[in-house]
């Protein structure tokens, strides 16, 4: 009988090596699998390179993984708040983490690649600015297109709606946004679950992510979201 859900947090987590590649899903604590971040904490993986939306905030679990020294690298679109600094800053200016800035849209583009067996592409963001600097370029019916590698990831961290013991999945609203795309592109993708349904119960047509990309899944609960 395949049951991929687990108990714990901890049970989750298990086996995840320092300097492992990390995608987390989530933005703004939308789809953000919080409860994941802080078990990967208490974990003790070291030299983490992290990708994702943003590099965490001083308040929350992706933030306290960073202040602590666990993270060699971070590739994200947004490195800075409007808030005050951010766990990432002074680590940058010791020469203790490294940074990637890429463009939101790259990014995404470039982890669903993974998941597609696409080892790059072509794309015109980023032309003529720092971002673009050491990489291919090439012209393609006039126009100049930047070369950008997909991230192939040892471990997708993601947020889920519901999930069934085969590890199928479905998104709610903004809760979807890179974690659909997250699941394809790891060797090991864990995903947290509000609810946990009896196998069967998801309508095929509303099902995202299929087990089979799925390897672990652990219920957590934390009620339903305003409408």
């Amino acid at each position: 009988m395949i049951d991929k859900t687990v108990r714990t947090v901890a049970e989750a987590l298990n086996g995840i090596p320092d300097g492992a590649t990390v995608l987390m899903g989530g933005f703004a604590g939308t789809g953000e699998p919080r409860h994941l971040l802080a078990g990967l904490l208490e974990q003790g993986a070291r030299d983490l390179t992290i990708v994702g939306i943003h590099a965490g905030m001083a308040d929350d679990a992706l933030g306290a993984l960073v202040a602590a020294g666990r993270v060699r690298k971070a590739i994200v679109s947004w490195a800075r708040s409007p808030n005050g600094p951010i766990p990432l800053e002074p680590l940058l200016r010791e020469g203790r983490a490294e940074l990637e800035l890429v463009p939101q849209g790259t990014l995404a583009e470039r982890i669903h690649a993974a998941g597609s067996g696409v080892p790059a592409f072509f794309t015109a963001t980023s032309v003529g600015t720092p971002l673009a600097k050491g990489k291919e370029h090439r012209e393609i019916d006039g126009r100049i297109y930047v070369l950008e590698k997909a991230i192939f990831a040892d471990v997708a961290l993601i947020e889920a709606w519901q999930a069934d013991r085969w590890g199928n999945l479905t998104y709610r609203r903004a809760g979807r946004n890179l974690n659909a795309v997250m699941a394809p592109a790891a060797k090991l993708t864990i995903a947290q679950a509000q609810h946990l349904v009896e196998l069967g119960t998801l309508d095929p047509d509303h099902i995202v992510t299929p087990g089979i990309y799925v390897q672990r899944v652990v219920h957590i609960p934390y009620g339903d979201p305003p409408l």
